[in-house]
This record gives structure tokens, C-alpha cells and sequence, in this order.
């Protein structure tokens, strides 16, 4: 047996030939089942280029893409007590927001920022679905509430991105009281005359479309979100009846007057631009634009000898 030739020679070639290739170059779209290349799919973010579907995007991807140049600040929310009710059911309620921070990166399921939309300062915030899916608990509530009062501070519109499968269960009846907190933080800024635009994203569902989510002053949705208060699973069980094609989504309920428009992601952030310079009673900023010229008789310049100002 040699053993140069048949172990060192393969161990060395085996070194040299390796290719790692990452796992996450590529995705699958979930509707179509085309395989994005995540360069693509990041520059589209996250929508597939051949059917549209929209797929999850992290709140601080949406930030990135909303912002003028990617830019803003995080807006501090306070902490909530941590597991009030001691909950538990097959795994502690403290074991499942470790894991869902591990998960996600993020300490819970809503971040809040400032930063300039088409040079307009403005307030957002965004719910992240991959976040216990997005359920709403007190730090969602004090989150809203935390982004009110920095809109009315700053004098600035808020956007908010909802997406949620309605209320924390874990929280029980502090969860459900979210939803008249953020009814009144809603109220705040509509009392103080600022613009209140909620997006509601794939699926915004339970109390957060009972509350918070319907209460814009413009209501936009994304293509093909799933936007209830009970899914229609349970709505044609409860009444024995095959459902209408498409009940439920964005693009039924625009038909049916719950929704201003439908916007797709990429659209999203020069429309949302225009509604809040507009909302804002604010001039549209034109880069290059020169003032207009004084046609005043007084700014005119004064006439030769023999001439009369015309």
C-alpha cells in the first residue's frame, strides 16, 4: 500500500478542489417557484421580477430601501416587563423570545425610526412577521405610542408598516389592551393635524386590523396581502360557504373601498414621498430649480429715452 498515493495525494487534492458555495445564493420564489439569485432578488427587494409576488422583508431593509440614502435614526421604546402572566404552555414564554431574538436579530417585533423621505422628515414604523409573527404585545404598543409622540415632538407624519397575526396570546388581556392605547396614540396625531399612512403587508390580521392598522388617514396595502380580522379558513368553516376568488386580499378590499391604493414595493417609497409633501401641505422639491423671475413693473429695468415701460 502506498500510502503518498492513496492518502496524501487525495488529502491535498481534496484541499484544492473544495468550492464552498453559500446556501443563501439563491432563492426559491413561493408563488412561481422561480429560483432567484439574491442580487436580484435584494435589488427588488425582496418581490419576485417574474410574477411580483411580495416576499418578507426586515423592517430595517425597508428602512434602507424608504429613507433618502438608506439613513435613519432609531427611536428608543420603552421596555416592557418581561413575561407579566409567568405564561407557559409546551415551552416557557421567555424561552420563545429567546429564541425568536436569536432568530431575527431584533429584541422584539416592531422597530421605530426617523430619517427624510423625499427630504421631508418623517416618523416610521414596521412590524417583522419572522418576530413570533409579529404579534402584538406591550412593546408593540409602546412602540406606536413611543412613535407618536416622536411625530408630534418632531411635527412630522408617521408611516407605519403593519404585519401581524393579531395579539400576543402570551400576554393575554395586556396584549388586547394594546389595541385602545394605540387607538389614542392615532387620535394624538390626528387632534395635532399630522398625516397617519399605514401599509398593511402580507398578512395584517386579529386585533392589530381592528385597531392601529385601519385607522390611516390613507390606507395603502401591497400586493396580494392577507388583510382580515379572522382568516377565511375560519370564516368558511363558521358559515358552511365556499368564499369569493381572492377574498380578502389587498387587491378585493381596494375593489371594495376599504383601501386607497395598492402600491408595489418599489413604488412605495416616491408615492409615500408625494403623499406626505402633500398631506404636509409642502412645496415638491426639485433638485436644479431657480427661483422665478420678479416680473414686477418695479424689477423691470428703466426704459432708454424715448421708450415708455411697457
Amino acid at each position: 500500500m502506498n500510502w503518498i498515493d492513496n492518502y496524501v495525494r487525495p488529502k491535498i487534492n481534496s484541499l484544492f478542489s473544495r468550492r464552498e458555495v453559500p446556501e443563501n445564493l439563491w432563492r426559491k420564489c413561493d408563488e412561481c417557484g422561480t429560483m432567484l439569485f439574491h442580487r436580484e432578488l435584494a435589488d427588488a427587494l425582496n418581490t419576485c421580477p417574474n410574477c411580483r409576488h411580495h416576499m418578507h422583508i426586515t423592517p430595517r431593509d425597508r428602512f434602507a430601501s424608504l429613507f433618502d440614502g438608506g439613513l435613519f435614526v432609531e427611536v428608543e421604546v420603552p421596555e416592557p416587563i418581561a413575561d407579566p402572566l409567568q405564561f407557559r404552555d409546551s415551552k416557557r414564554y421567555s424561552d420563545r423570545m429567546k429564541d425568536a431574538r436569536r432568530k431575527t436579530g431584533e429584541t422584539e417585533a416592531m422597530l421605530v425610526a426617523e430619517g427624510a423621505i423625499g427630504g421631508l422628515h418623517t416618523v416610521c414604523a414596521a412590524q417583522d412577521f419572522s418576530f413570533m409573527g409579529g404579534s402584538m404585545g406591550m412593546h408593540v404598543g409602546n412602540a406606536i405610542v413611543a412613535a407618536a409622540e416622536k411625530a408630534l415632538a418632531r411635527r412630522a407624519p408617521l408611516v407605519l408598516f403593519s404585519a401581524a397575526g393579531g395579539a400576543r396570546m402570551q400576554e393575554g388581556i395586556l396584549s388586547l389592551m394594546q389595541m385602545p392605547r394605540t387607538t389614542v396614540a392615532v387620535q394624538m396625531l390626528r387632534e395635532a393635524g399630522l398625516p397617519y399612512i399605514c401599509v398593511l403587508t402580507h398578512p395584517t390580521t386579529g386585533g392589530v386590523t381592528a385597531s392601529y392598522a385601519m385607522l390611516g388617514d390613507v390606507q395603502i396595502a401591497e400586493p396580494g396581502a392577507l388583510i382580515c380580522f379572522a382568516g377565511p379558513r375560519v370564516i368558511e368553516q363558521t358559515i358552511g360557504e365556499k368564499l369569493p376568488e381572492g377574498f380578502q386580499r389587498a387587491e378585493y378590499l381596494l375593489e371594495h373601498g376599504m383601501l386607497d391604493m395598492v402600491l408595489h414595493r418599489t413604488e412605495m417609497r416616491d408615492e409615500l414621498a408625494k403623499l406626505l409633501r402633500l398631506l404636509m401641505n409642502e412645496e415638491r422639491r426639485v433638485m436644479g430649480d431657480l427661483p422665478s423671475p420678479d416680473t414686477s413693473a418695479e424689477a423691470l429695468p428703466a426704459p432708454a429715452d424715448g421708450e415708455t415701460k411697457g
